[in-house]
């Protein structure tokens, strides 16, 4: 993986100074909706600038959930986790074959041998797949651990139609979230999610909330459902719309525009 995978890299020099790295890589999921032990891996999510200068945008594909996003508020901006989540981008972009080699090592720990059921990981409590590099190394580490089940929210639905889907590791759940610049790529029958106002809405729609155990995530029925967290301004931003209706007022509002710009279509000669 080279640093021009994500989208865009600043001009200031990395410092020579190898940075510390943690001794464990993944943490422990601390949620209400977490009801059996799950690690994560996390990634600062959508855009922003590292330390050092450079810029980073580890959300490529997100749409109108970037403005709605929970990863960016909340407890998530804190100083110290963000600092965190921004350390972990820096290690895969400056380091990727000494990350990569140090989860892979990692997953082979006792503290991920779970006595009586099988050890989780979600990968991306916040972030995502930022470049196929990146997807790739994470096809070799859930491969390594075949008794380890990796689970993951999406919207490079390109990205995962061509390097995943053909061929998916067993180990491995992901499912397509709607709020994206590919939604219209998100075909019937795949697995998805939505985020919805509430749970009543949720309900009314036919879908299955995601609260009770995130591990819906991997195991849930095709139409998973979230129920907006609660936090004023986004709920307000949102209103009583799903993620997906909001892309779509979205997307027709940018078609509306680039109509608006071209003006109308050349009438054709009448024939004789």
């Amino acid at each position: 993986m080279s640093e021009t995978s994500i989208s865009e890299v600043g001009t200031e020099p990395v410092s020579a100074e190898a940075p510390k790295r943690p001794r464990f890589l993944l943490r422990e999921m601390r949620s209400s909706c977490a009801t059996q032990r799950i690690w994560k891996w996390s990634l600062p999510a959508s855009a922003g600038r590292l330390p050092d200068g450079r810029t980073y945008n580890t959300c490529p594909s997100a749409g109108i959930c970037r403005d709605l996003c929970y990863a960016r508020a909340g407890t998530f901006r804190f100083s110290n986790v963000l600092r965190l989540h921004q350390s972990n981008l820096q290690y895969v972009l400056d380091e990727p074959e000494a990350w990569e080699r140090q989860m892979t090592a990692e997953l082979t720990h006792r503290r991920y041998r779970s006595q009586g059921s099988r050890t989780h990981v979600r990968i991306h409590d916040s972030g995502d797949y930022f470049s196929a590099e990146y997807l790739d190394a994470w096809l070799r580490i859930i491969r390594s651990a075949p008794e380890v089940v990796f689970y993951s929210y999406t919207k490079e639905v390109a990205l995962f139609n061509e390097r995943v889907r053909e061929d998916p590791p067993g180990n491995f759940f992901w499912r397509f979230s709607y709020g994206g610049t590919q939604d219209e790529l998100i075909a019937p029958g795949d697995l998805h999610v939505d985020v919805f106002p509430d749970e009543e809405s949720l309900a009314e729609a036919g879908y299955t909330s995601q609260a009770p155990s995130d591990l819906r995530g991997a195991y849930g029925p095709e139409t998973l459902g979230i129920p907006a967290n609660n936090l004023p301004a986004q709920r307000k931003r949102q209103g009583a719309q799903t993620f997906r209706a909001l892309q779509r007022a979205a997307n027709e509002q940018r078609s509306a525009r680039r109509a608006q710009r071209r003006g109308p279509a050349p009438r054709r000669p009448k024939a004789d």
